[in-house]
Parts: C-alpha cells; sequence; structure tokens
C-alpha cells in the first residue's frame, strides 16, 4: 500500500516563508502525477500545485510566483516551497500522487498564516 506523509505545516506571520515535504513510500517517478491540494473551512479542495513524471508543473492562479513545487527521487520527498505567505493561505495542505485510476493520498499537515 502506497504511503504518503507530509510535515513542514506550521503557524506563521504574513509574509513568511515555509516548506512542506511529502515522502512517499514507493519511488516518486512511478507516479503519472504527484502534487499539493488544500483544503480550508468552508471551502472545497482545491488543487495548489503538481508535477508530473516529465517535471512538467501546474499551479493555481493564486499561488503563482510565491510557491514552487519540487522533487527529490532520491529522498522519494516531493516539496512544496511556500513564500510570501497570505491569511487566504491557511488550509490543510495534502500530498496527493496519481497512478493512472489511482489517486493516493496523505492525511495532511496545517498551514496557519497570521495577520
Amino acid at each position: 500500500q502506497v504511503q504518503l506523509v507530509e510535515s513542514g505545516g506550521d503557524l506563521v506571520q504574513v509574509g513568511e516563508s515555509l516548506r512542506l515535504s511529502c515522502v512517499a513510500s514507493e519511488n516518486i517517478f512511478m507516479f503519472n502525477v504527484m502534487g499539493w491540494y488544500r483544503k480550508a473551512p468552508g471551502n472545497e479542495r482545491e488543487l495548489v500545485a503538481d508535477i508530473n513524471v516529465g517535471g512538467i508543473t501546474n499551479y493555481l492562479d493564486s499561488v503563482k510566483g510565491r510557491f514552487t513545487i519540487s522533487r527529490d527521487g532520491a529522498q522519494k520527498t516531493v516539496y512544496l516551497q511556500m513564500n510570501n505567505l497570505k491569511p487566504e493561505d491557511t488550509a490543510v495542505y495534502y500530498c496527493n500522487a496519481k497512478l493512472w485510476a489511482v489517486e493516493y493520498w496523505g492525511k495532511g499537515t496545517l498551514v496557519t498564516v497570521s495577520s
């Protein structure tokens, strides 16, 4: 069974940075796409950023220029570098991996941005 474990969430101030990590139990290049989603209270879950096996990235418009997704195959880890954080970035962030029609999810890590 594939496992994804997130870490790095924290309480930060507006304008600060955080780096989230997602460690997979399997070789991350076996997945078609890996990404980060978030869910804030009262909102639907939304895709924040993803990266496909070829390295092509995709970002939510509101995070473009502030967030960067990257990966380290040797560490089986996908990262989300988040800079210039805003209160509206407050959410639980989930790691996601897609292998054809199957999706895997981590349990999430909480990011709180205080003004």
